[in-house]
């Protein structure tokens, strides 16, 4: 019997490090106007711990230009090299725009408490959208993202209004349909901004509830339930993160793991093949090595070439030697606990 693919492998280990929250900028994406465009340097920005791993580059929710394919100022290209240069990168880029709705607005009791929920659509302009993301989201959770905003970005978001607590009246039809408007205008305000848009807070509003519910049924074991969560967030997170693609590359293995536990390797293979793109040649990422283990297995039991990606491992343990470390598993199930 010949050996499996992973039998001359190195070992390796997991590496993790604080990251903090980037912005890289690709001409084409989102509020792009020009070669370089900067927001306000910053010296409060706190740095999160996350899967993002050691190589990517670290700076601060302001910075939009991207370090891994942008000229440098000092690059010897001239002047038409570097035209054709950002028109090649126009082609390849396509701006993604988002338009918020608060769409509509109910109330709900509970034993010890009663709350105005929201319900946001999201679509993408310019185009037909057929994965509108739609969410819910209460009063306290809009709270809870402005008073994160304003100790990052408060010079970026003075100007924007913000609707106010009010003792009484908080149920009565006209204060939720002026609630749903004042919603809809803070949240197309906030995206307006770029270096807010970018931002981790804003991204989390929009997409944490939803990956804590789906990792948390991965942890349970309840793997149909939390692919299709998943799959009605995952656009969503896309198209947020088109500048940071590396961010979704922890619900993509998630949905890679909860098709190989339900026995669907076609599909598990999609969606490690996605994260893989998103990962690049970022080789010292905690997911890199394990995702393309997985994804070796997965290609060996459909009888597909894995020999390409077992190459890759190899050429990448030789580069990196390590120790053991966690199974694609084992780290997916780390996520979103908190």
């Amino acid at each position: 019997m010949p050996p499996g693919p992973l039998d001359a492998h190195r070992p390796r280990s997991l590496r993790s490090e604080p990251w903090s929250m980037a912005s890289a900028e690709h001409p084409g994406s989102p509020g792009w106007t020009g070669p370089v465009a900067l927001c306000p340097a910053r010296t409060n920005t706190k740095r999160l711990a996350s899967a993002t791993g050691p190589d990517l580059p670290h700076p601060g929710p302001e910075e939009d230009s991207d370090a891994d394919s942008s000229p440098s100022p000092n690059s010897s290209m001239t002047t038409r090299e570097l035209q054709e240069y950002w028109r090649n990168e126009k082609c390849c880029w396509k701006p993604i725009k988002l338009l918020f709705e608060v769409a509509s607005a109910r109330i709900e009791e509970r034993k010890d408490s009663k709350f105005v929920m929201y319900q946001i659509v999201v679509i993408q302009t310019g185009s037909f959208d057929s994965n509108k993301a739609i969410l819910e989201r209460r009063y306290s959770d809009f709270e809870r993202l402005q008073k994160s905003l304003l100790k990052s970005f408060g010079e970026e978001i003075e100007d924007v209004a913000f609707p106010k607590k009010r003792l009484l009246g908080n149920f009565t039809q006209e204060m939720i349909s002026e609630r749903k408007l004042a919603f809809q205008e803070y949240l197309s305000l906030l995206y307006a901004i770029r270096c807010i848009r970018r931002s981790r807070d804003f991204i989390d509003f929009l997409t944490r509830p939803e990956l804590q519910e789906a990792f948390g049924c991965l942890r349970a074991g309840q793997y149909t339930k939390a692919l299709d969560i998943l799959v009605h967030v995952l656009p969503l997170l896309e198209k947020l993160t088109a500048h940071w693609r590396v961010l979704g590359v922890p619900a993509l293995c998630a949905t890679l793991v909860c098709h190989r536990e339900l026995e669907r390797p076609e599909e598990a293979l999609a969606a490690g093949d996605r994260a893989l793109q998103c990962l690049g040649t970022r080789e010292g990422h905690c997911y890199y090595v394990p995702l393309l283990e997985a994804m070796i297995h997965l290609a060996y039991t459909l009888g597909k070439d894995f020999v390409s990606l077992q190459e890759r491992l190899e050429e990448c343990q030789l580069r990196q030697p390590t120790s053991r470390g966690f199974t694609l598993k084992e780290l997916t199930v780390r996520e979103y606990l908190c």
